[in-house]
């Protein structure tokens, strides 16, 4: 029997689950849930689209639910929610607050014996694998994450909410310098400022003063002041030919020395490059459903994370099929 999975919320991230599950022979999408008006969205594959006031009485025809919310004001308050209801799967991303929304999550589907996948995709997700792999095999090492070369969703959306902005794609690029130092086993310590730039694509009002918006960009907080940032000012038929898509990518290394008197030198290093962000992470998020599923017939309720899920529940090879082709 097909793993039937639901969808809350209906952006980017969903529509590359409806691709990902057309790849899955044991998956089935049954509902999309929104909270916009259900008749308003269209989707990929003709699903069917119901309110969010309607979730509670699907209940019993879906075993996963993905959650494609935010990070910022969604999933905090979605996963817990239906984590009561349903077992879940969500991209929660703050890596800062992933302690406390385990603890929410975890209480809430402890509570109604369901499985919460959280923080699922590639960073937090799989590069988090990585770096556990890579930390308990060399034991005497440092660790390195570059994100890029790519688009980042919210700081672009960051630039655009300055005022005379009205469109923006903003790049995170790894500074090829210090990613040669980490592969030469140098073991640099880099700032902020020395493992990425951030290069700006944007597309002002007219009559906008360049230089203010310019100089609001490079000098924001939290998002620009601590890299070195470049800002092109561009048409939006520019924007729309040169950077319609959402690519991303990235690396996870671990330097280590082994040996009596740590004379020999090891990297480990993971990498991907992706033509659409979404649309991969949405493959991470489809694979965890099938985890999550399988932990809850076995009874493993509460939150989970990539770090609790044992590698052959993500495969729907059969135990023999993984040995002879995989091992």
């Amino acid at each position: 029997m097909a793993i039937r999975l639901g969808i809350l919320g209906y952006g980017n991230l969903a529509r590359g689950i409806e691709c990902a599950v057309k790849q899955n022979d044991d998956m089935e999408l049954k509902a999309v849930f929104t909270r916009r008006a259900p008749e308003s969205v269209k989707t990929l594959s003709g699903v069917p689209v119901f309110s969010v006031d309607d979730i509670e009485g699907k209940k019993d025809d879906i075993d996963v639910l993905m959650l494609c919310g935010g990070s910022a004001t969604d999933l905090p308050e979605q996963t817990p929610k239906y984590a009561k209801l349903f077992n879940v799967v969500d991209s929660f991303d703050t890596h800062a607050r992933i302690p406390e929304h385990f603890a929410n999550v975890d209480e809430a589907a402890k509570s109604a014996d369901k499985t919460a996948m959280i923080s699922v995709g590639w960073d937090p997700g799989m590069f988090s694998l990585n770096r556990l792999y890579a930390n308990a095999i060399l034991r005497d090492g440092n660790d390195y994450t570059f994100w890029g070369k790519g688009v980042s969703q919210g700081h672009s959306d960051a630039i655009r909410r300055i005022d005379g902005v009205k469109n923006a794609k903003q790049y995170t690029i790894p500074v090829e310098e210090s990613l040669k130092k980490v592969r030469n086993s140098e073991n640099p310590e880099l700032t902020t400022r020395q493992k990425h730039t951030r290069e700006c694509f944007v597309v002002a009002e007219d009559g906008a003063d360049l230089k203010r918006i310019e100089n609001e960009i490079k000098t924001m907080p939290n998002y620009f002041a601590d890299y070195d940032t470049t800002v092109h000012f561009i048409s939006e038929e520019e924007l729309e030919r040169d950077h319609a898509g959402i690519p991303h990518g990235g690396f996870v290394i671990r330097t280590g020395k082994t040996g009596m008197n740590k004379e020999h030198n090891h990297v480990i290093e993971y990498s991907l490059k992706l033509d659409s962000n979404p649309e991969f992470t949405s493959c991470v998020l489809v694979a965890y459903a099938r985890a999550v599923y399988r932990m809850n017939e076995r009874g493993a309720y509460g939150c989970k994370t990539v770090f609790d899920v044992a590698p052959a529940d993500l495969s729907p090879m059969s135990p023999g099929e993984m040995r002879a082709k995989l091992l």
